[in-house]
């Protein structure tokens, strides 16, 4: 039998985070006491999968405990009406968790879960009845998780990735992926309960779920999230006592910008950590940072189908700039011999080769408790067997220090997506 302990929301719960002004297992006592409070989201529910239409919230977090263990289907807020409604019918979703400033993009007849104003209340809305469900009594719910539980291997989470035959092909995370790469993660990164978070990234997005919600929350770190991120905010953000931050290139450079024109703003004692993925980093940029703000930028790497990070210039070693960094904490890297003459499925099941020597520029190949289980339906034909290496179509070379330099993505059928992105 399954442990019951050992699912995502459970051990987020017993990690005893924040999220902004709400305790962790204060949002996931919630989500329980909706499904204990709305037959009809339970009905919802039997044998179908739900979906996260939400921006980065503490509802979030309701959300994946109300999924009742179930694979949910984590939903873009900027993704259009017919993204939505291709996701949600390839998906089999049965209900789906939302606000009323996004419902106007669910596919009409589905059941909707409204969680504006979660954890204190939500609203079901169900062939054609709506019904307030009052979460109130979740005050009395105690949750007795364990933090380190070995995590199911069972369905977790659904993300959508595009692919190079245009049909968006669903990644399955499972409990046992998502919670393994975010223990790494917070052993990477040197996450601790006195740490603050500044998520800037979408918790759809599997670098945005794990970096700046999951493992955070398993340390018992507080996170605040921004209900529309802009460089100015959040650089002044920083002002809060903000120790960790996470974000995109683009982001760095704009509040870069934006420092640069208001010195003084950031308090160096504060920040001590600050990660960058989800594109190209220059060492330009990372040299800047560190001159206006004393602390190093950080890149990483990762796709979305392990979890989603693979490579981190961990706190644990000096800064590299210009690399991806050194493997993650139970995460395999090898860097294989490219070839092309063969399909996407037959490089996804090949038996490991020989990988090429430092310096040499190989296919970028990751192995690990974080990689995925596969993709829904499979059409494609690129399930990545366990215990097999995943291949992400992306080229680096290793270096004698065991960092990885990124070389590209020459390979237009790769199995992965880059999402580059770190924990």
């Amino acid at each position: 039998m399954s442990n019951p302990l050992a699912l995502l929301p459970m051990a987020i719960a017993a990690g005893r985070g924040r999220v902004n002004e709400f305790e962790a297992q204060q949002l996931v006592a919630a989500g329980f006491t909706l499904l204990q409070r709305s037959a009809a989201l339970v009905r919802a529910l039997s044998g179908r999968r739900a979906a996260i239409l939400l921006p980065t919230s503490p509802a979030y977090v309701t959300a994946l405990a109300a999924s009742d263990g179930r694979g949910a289907v984590l939903i873009d807020p900027l993704a259009s009406p017919a993204g939505i409604a291709f996701q949600c019918a390839d998906a089999d979703v049965g209900a789906i968790f939302t606000r009323s400033s996004l419902v106007a993009r669910v596919p009409a007849g589905m059941t909707v879960v409204l969680l504006d104003d979660a954890p204190r209340s939500a609203r079901v809305i169900a062939q054609g009845a709506s019904r307030l469900v009052d979460l109130g009594s979740h005050h009395g719910l105690s949750l007795e998780g364990e933090r380190d539980a070995a995590g199911r291997d069972e369905e977790a989470a659904i993300l959508y990735r595009s692919t190079v035959p245009c049909t968006p092909l669903g990644a399955v995370l499972t409990h046992a992926n998502l919670l393994a790469n975010a223990r790494a993660s917070v052993q990477a990164s040197d996450l601790m309960a006195d740490a603050h978070v500044l998520a800037l990234l979408p918790f759809a997005r599997a670098f945005g779920l794990t970096a700046t919600g999951v493992a955070p929350l398993l340390a018992g770190a507080r996170v605040t999230t921004m209900h529309r991120v802009h460089p100015v905010r959040a650089m002044e953000a920083l002002g809060n006592g903000i120790t960790h931050l996470v974000g995109l290139p683009s982001l760095f450079g704009a509040m870069l910008a934006a420092m640069e024109r208001r010195p003084g703003v950031v308090r160096h004692g504060a920040l001590r950590v600050c990660v960058c993925g989800g594109g190209t980093l220059s060492v330009e940029l990372q040299d800047r940072w560190a001159n206006v703000t004393g602390v190093e930028l950080r890149q990483g790497y990762g796709v979305t189908e392990a979890s989603p990070a693979c490579l981190f210039n961990d706190v644990a070693h000096s800064n590299v700039r210009g690399t991806l960094g050194r493997p993650l904490p139970g995460v395999e890297i090898a860097i294989l011999p490219v070839d092309e003459s063969t399909s996407t499925s037959e490089r996804a099941s090949a038996s490991v080769t020989t990988p090429v020597a430092d310096g040499v520029t190989g296919e970028i190949c990751v192995r690990g408790d974080n990689v995925f289980r596969g993709y829904l339906h499979d059409r494609a034909g690129t399930r990545t067997p366990r215990n097999e290496w995943l291949r992400t179509g992306d080229l680096g070379s290793r270096n004698p220090d065991g960092t990885v330099t990124l070389r590209g993505s020459a390979l237009t059928d790769g199995l992965a997506r880059r999402e580059a992105t770190t924990g």
